[in-house]
């Protein structure tokens, strides 16, 4: 008979010196293990840059501030610690107690999906995400085709819609629509 081998748990603390010694590689923190975070393809860059830039120019001026893909996000009621490609913080950052480099209070989280992380993205990391309470819209971008879906918050409940070419994006929580194409052309990718 063989003996299963025990998974060793990971702390946060042992997450953010593993985070400290490789700085370039992203770690994602997930429930007590640590997994290095796939790179992205050049247009996995494009499109989170030019959803960070149509963000930056539309929350000019307002309480609502969008950041790069470089900003840790805590989700304590799951035990992750992770990178969303874009995240939208509304009013003051709120710091994790036991990591003031991670926050706690993103209002819109952006994922540019990818083969590799496609699944994970839709299903469990979503899920991670709506554990927020300060998270209204979790929004996924396709590289593959002109197509944004939309995860939003209504009341207990979440709502989703998908916006192909041609479509506007609301994203009412930030008081911001975006326009499909101009994602897409803004990146220059050429989706279908």
């Amino acid at each position: 008979m063989s003996i299963p081998a025990h998974r060793r748990r990971y702390t946060l603390a042992d997450y953010l010196e593993v985070e400290e010694l490789s700085p370039a590689v992203k770690h994602e923190l997930v429930d007590g293990e640590i997994f290095a975070m796939a790179g992205g393809t050049v247009e996995h860059a494009a499109l989170s840059t030019s959803i960070s830039a149509l963000l930056v120019a539309r929350l000019r001026g307002g309480p609502c501030r969008a950041y790069s893909s470089d900003l840790r996000l805590r989700i304590r009621e799951a035990n992750i610690a992770t990178y969303a490609d874009v995240t939208v913080v509304c009013g003051p950052v709120e710091r994790d107690p036991e990591s003031p480099t991670h926050v706690t209070n993103p209002r819109v989280v952006v994922e540019v999906l990818s083969k590799s992380t496609e699944s994970y993205d839709r299903d469990e990391k979503r899920l991670y995400y709506q554990r927020l309470p300060s998270l209204r819209e979790y929004v996924l971008v396709a590289q593959d085709r002109r197509r944004v879906e939309v995860w939003r918050r209504d009341g207990d409940a979440w709502t989703h819609s998908i916006h192909e070419a041609g479509a506007r994006v609301p994203v009412p929580s930030i008081g911001v629509e975006l326009d499909v194409d101009e994602i897409y052309e803004l990146a220059g990718v050429q989706a279908a």
